[in-house]
């Protein structure tokens, strides 16, 4: 006999190129995994409709709408006081979507929305690393930089429902120009993958008599994992690059610290596969920027959660978190 408790979640992460969901119970185990294309749609619409009918064998097999309490997401841009996605740059649609009313209207469902680096923090919280903390700080490290900030048990969202874009913080007054904001000397520019490629460039062409493995490489060749692969046969200016590296992240991570003192700040995403490379010097620049009071406190973590489940596990645990 099929169980009617609503035992079971939906997670929904919308990427820039696909959306990946999965059907989740509280223990965080999945039982189905799949994948649609993001940019196939210019309506909104038509990508639910497609996602809907993707999803449907996956709600009969767990027993029906009537096993599935909720939908979370985790999207770009995604406004959990509106449920809306807002002017996201590298989605398809253009404006500001109503997608949790859109969501809610074809499954017959409630539907709670977040940015995807919010519903990390979320997932992490629920089935990671930070299980029974209620003060830490989610950095997502990947081809950007994002984050969650969890204070006093809750997820800090600001009055309108985006807050924690840490990433963005200007670290390097008058800094390196990130592209895709404007700005200059943000966290992103130097401490995401896109940043470690610059900084490698940077490197090379600063000091071009210094003999590199990373000269065998084109300038549009040189990412983050030939960075990491030469920096693992000990070149050295492929080490100076993550040791400059974690000197910024370092340093923004200790005015995170001091802004809201957690028990953690948990380090997500493909950067974190350099491991120690990355980790050292940020922990050792971390801890050189604190005032005594916040020294040797608060942990640097890893997270728990497997890459390719952290973003279905983040958005499902936005449900267990509604008021229905």
């Amino acid at each position: 006999m099929v169980s009617q408790r609503q035992d079971f979640a939906i997670g929904i992460d919308i990427g820039g190129t696909n959306t990946v969901f999965g059907i989740v119970d509280h223990r965080g185990d999945i039982s189905y995994r799949g994948a649609i294309s993001t940019r196939k749609h210019d309506n909104p619409n038509d990508f639910i409709e497609e996602l809907y009918h993707a999803l449907q064998p996956a709600i009969d097999q767990v027993g029906g709408m009537d096993s599935i309490r909720g939908i979370g997401v985790g999207a770009p841009n995604g406004n959990y006081y509106n449920g809306t996605i807002e002017y996201a740059p590298n989605l398809p649609w253009r404006g500001v979507v109503p997608l949790r009313d859109l969501m809610t209207a074809r499954f017959q469902s409630p539907c709670s929305l977040t940015n995807d680096a919010n519903a990390a923090a979320v997932g992490e919280m629920m089935y990671g690393v930070a299980r029974g903390m209620k003060d830490f700080i989610m950095i997502t490290l990947g081809t950007g930089v994002g984050s969650g900030i969890v204070a006093n048990g809750q997820l800090i969202y600001g009055h309108d429902g985006f807050a924690g874009e840490l990433g963005h913080v200007t670290i390097i007054p008058d800094g390196r120009l990130h592209k895709g904001t404007g700005l200059h000397g943000s966290l992103e520019a130097y401490a995401s993958a896109t940043g470690v490629a610059l900084t490698a460039n940077e490197f090379l062409e600063r000091d071009p008599a210094v003999p590199s493995l990373l000269r065998n490489f084109a300038k549009e060749a040189i990412d983050s994992k030939v960075v990491y692969d030469c920096a693992m046969q000990g070149d050295k200016l492929a080490g100076e690059v993550y040791a400059f590296t974690g000197k910024v992240l370092g340093l923004a991570l200790a005015n995170f610290v001091m802004f809201s003192s957690p028990e953690a700040i948990i380090l997500f995403g493909g950067m974190t596969k350099a491991g120690d490379l990355i980790l050292d010097p940020t922990r050792e620049h971390m801890e050189k920027n604190l005032l005594p009071i916040f020294r040797d406190k608060v942990k640097l973590l890893f997270s728990e959660l497997k890459e390719a489940d952290a973003a279905i596990l983040g958005a499902s645990a936005l449900v267990w978190e509604m008021k229905l």
